[in-house]
């Protein structure tokens, strides 16, 4: 089945505090949010299938058999990896390499930690290793580099290991050979001579998980760290995805369960790795951000995602969102896998407000979160800490009878009586001062992170446009923003992430470590020997397709990408280059190939660095697979010269900073309004999953496809941006950026 052909479908997206859901069912979108329950994501899951089912008038066994495709993104995985809830894991690996995971690299000891835990030096620990050293055992045996066998395997050796793994309470095996990427061999009779001892059929069957099938790459630290990791939490992702499909089966679903990747794309749960699911959510805005500027014009974005419990951003510049992790960090664990990339911080709607006494008093804004159990305090479900939610509920910023459409009715109440608890009182503030201050801290940290992410690239921030999204994105767009001159809010921000997983390819990523010279050093001679660069790349051509027809694919309608680590003779580090085409036929594609790298390369650090006399070198092959989603176009509207009064649903007391004081606010319905409408702030426009908050000196108009733009005013008056020139302008405000 096309993707692309698809007319019924439901995407979800399981965050930390909220569930959204985007369907589209015979050409009408439906969407909607729920409260996540994280005790069980199913729950959650088909309560909110229930409720789309409900919006077109059918229950879920009339909807389910209907629906042709079901695409999921979820944190499950790593909400397991925090609470160190995965199973007893053992490690089989090469004899004289057990300690490669507990030696790990001098980064180790501040992989993901935050900037101010790296600063308190006397307090850095290296991580608590996930597998014990009683649980690594080494086996006879070795590869070389090349792939040739130096030391046979031992099988008895291997079968003793194996017991011995297992009579310490082993629940899931990871066997990562040294060299194993070039020859997998011994890994793979080594997993054969476990099933053989236990068998498939057996009560106590365990999983294995074999490290050349995981992450193909060259790097051995990383490469059994990916495995682990997917061996640590695969059980946990097994038991709720299974939990979800039994439900979906039961209610007549047939068709594929597809997950998102972090790489850029989905495919189907059952060829989806748990590390693979790490950030799904998160990237799936980015690709559909990333669509949609394309749609736009918009060349360079920056977008942001207000969620109940974290802050994520990410970058498209120049059109390309080829934006990598190479060598990311889960939790505290270097992996070897390519993610697409994007920041999150611990700030959202849920993050909760504190006093830190340790630093004489200092109050703070996450990286704590109220989740939605028992969230925050306005919530009335016990929550008695302070969050952003209750601070924009006491500025008057969210309606307490329209939260969640008026279906969830918060208490201001309780907002006042915990920030007078724990902030006011101890700080010797009015409640209201520390609300604005809570506020200006949480907007502070989140423009500080825009910030960092931007100009640290060598970009400048007036160059880009942004787009807000989730469900607090529109809500404080305005206080993190001020750098980036247009803001876009989107009909469909507070679900956003979900909407993007709607217009993704179905891709894999396929990487194999494979070192080879493009252009000898020295003499600077292109090289003449093109098949071993050919027959890596037929492999991986081979491997995907043979996926991709067992997932149901049309292989016919598949894009292939060809991208080369690759580095100049001397350096350590690599730089991930697009290719022209698939196959080196000739000197000239060898000098095309190069001439792609240099220019990429001089791009992300400098001309002056340029070396081809010290040769050019092919570290590692990357091949991405994907067939094309469904067909995404932004609609043009047709402008109403009329003012936006008849949208207007009444007025509320707001604090604005900027006049120092509460002001009587006009409200307006996000629903009544048409393109060319335009209002002058201060104001607060409201739709049922969010609220867009314009202050004193912005205005906010809805363009030709019906978006939210809010800009300065005085820049909305010196260009109207609906003219042609106004066009240009806006689009020439996100076009290309240069390093600064």
């Amino acid at each position: 089945m096309a993707v692309s052909e698809v007319r019924n479908s439901i995407d979800l997206d399981v965050g930390g505090t909220f569930t959204d859901l985007v369907m589209v069912y015979e050409g009408r979108p439906v969407m909607l949010k729920v409260p996540t329950t994280a005790y069980d994501l199913s729950v959650c899951f088909m309560q909110a299938v229930d409720e789309a089912a409900q919006t077109v008038g059918l229950q879920r066994d009339e909807l389910l058999p209907r629906i042709e495709l079901i695409r999921y993104s979820t944190t499950v995985a790593m909400n397991r990896l925090i609470e160190r809830k995965g199973p007893r894991v053992g490690l089989i690996t090469t004899e004289g390499h057990e300690d490669v995971l507990l030696i790990g690299r001098g980064a180790q000891w501040i992989d993901g930690t935050r900037l101010a835990e790296r600063r308190a030096l006397p307090l850095q620990q290296k991580p608590e290793p996930l597998i014990h050293r009683q649980m690594v055992v080494g086996v006879r045996e070795r590869i070389d580099a090349r792939g040739h066998v130096i030391r046979p395997l031992d099988e008895d050796d291997v079968r003793r290991k194996v017991r011995t793994l297992m009579d310490r309470g082993a629940r899931a095996l990871v066997v990562s050979l040294l060299w194993s990427f070039a020859n997998p061999a011994h890994e793979l009779r080594v997993k054969e001579i476990i099933r053989e001892e236990y068998r498939e059929y057996h009560i106590g069957y365990v999983p294995v998980i074999m490290s050349h099938a995981v992450a193909s790459r060259l790097g051995e630290y990383e490469r059994t760290n990916t495995s682990v990791l997917d061996a640590y939490l695969q059980r946990s992702m097994q038991i709720e995805l299974s939990s979800m499909w039994d439900r979906l089966y039961e209610g007549g679903y047939t068709g594929p369960f597809v997950m998102v990747h972090n790489s850029g794309g989905c495919a189907d749960v059952f060829r989806t790795t748990a590390s693979r699911t790490y950030n799904g959510g998160p990237v799936a805005g980015l690709v559909g951000a990333h669509r949609i500027a394309a749609s736009l014009g918009f060349k360079n974005v920056v977008t942001s995602d207000v969620g109940g419990t974290s802050f994520d951003i990410g970058l498209v510049v120049q059109s390309d969102v080829r934006n990598y992790e190479f060598n990311p960090v889960i939790d505290r664990w270097m992996v070897a896998m390519t993610m697409l990339q994007s920041l999150s911080i611990g700030a959202g709607g849920g993050s909760i407000a504190w006093i830190n006494r340790d630093l004489g008093n200092r109050l703070e804004v996450g990286p704590q979160s109220a989740g939605s159990y028992p969230g925050p305090a306005c919530y009335g479900q016990g929550g008695a800490e302070p969050t952003v939610t209750d601070v924009d509920v006491m500025l008057g910023y969210l309606n307490p009878d329209y939260y969640f459409g008026g279906r969830m009715r918060l208490d201001r109440g309780l907002a006042e009586r915990a920030l007078e608890r724990r902030i006011a009182r101890p700080l010797g503030i009015s409640v209201i001062d520390a609300a604005v201050l809570v506020r200006r801290i949480v907007d502070e940290k989140m423009a500080s992170a825009i910030r960092k992410e931007v100009v640290l690239r060598g970009y400048r921030p007036e160059e880009f446009v942004l787009f807000a999204f989730g469900g607090g994105g529109p809500t404080h767009a305005a206080g993190y923003a001020d750098e980036i001159p247009t803001t876009v809010v989107f009909p469909y921000s507070a679900v956003f992430c979900a909407f993007g997983s709607s217009i993704m390819d179905v891709m894999h990523v396929y990487e194999r470590s494979r070192r080879m010279i493009l252009i000898e050093p020295i003499t600077g001679k292109a090289t003449s020997d093109y098949e071993p660069f050919n027959a890596t790349v037929r492999e991986l051509l081979e491997q995907a397709k043979r996926e991709m027809a067992a997932e149901g694919l049309p292989v016919e309608q598949a894009r292939f990408e060809l991208e080369l680590d690759m580095l100049y003779g001397g350096l350590i580090h690599s730089k991930r280059t697009a290719t022209p085409g698939l196959a080196i036929e000739s000197e000239a594609d060898v000098w095309q190939f190069y001439r792609q790298f240099e220019q990429e390369f001089s791009e992300a650090f400098s001309p002056h660095v340029v070396n081809l006399p010290g040769g050019v070198y092919i570290d590692t092959f990357v091949l991405k697979a994907s067939v094309p989603g469904q067909a995404f176009t932004i609609p043009l509207l047709e402008g109403t010269s009329d003012t936006a009064d008849r949208a207007r649903k009444g007025s509320r007391a707001a604090y604005w900073p900027s006049l120092g004081a509460h002001a009587d606010t006009p409200v307006y319905d996000h629903t009544l309004l048409m393109s060319g409408h335009s209002i002058d702030g201060p104001a607060l426009i409201e739709s049922e999953f969010t609220t867009v908050v314009v202050p004193p000196g912005r205005c906010y108009r809805l363009d030709e496809h019906g978006l939210g733009i809010l800009q300065a005013t005085d820049a909305r008056r010196t260009i109207d941006a609906d003219s042609d020139a106004g066009r240009e302008a806006r689009l020439d405000q996100a076009g290309a950026a240069q390093p600064a």
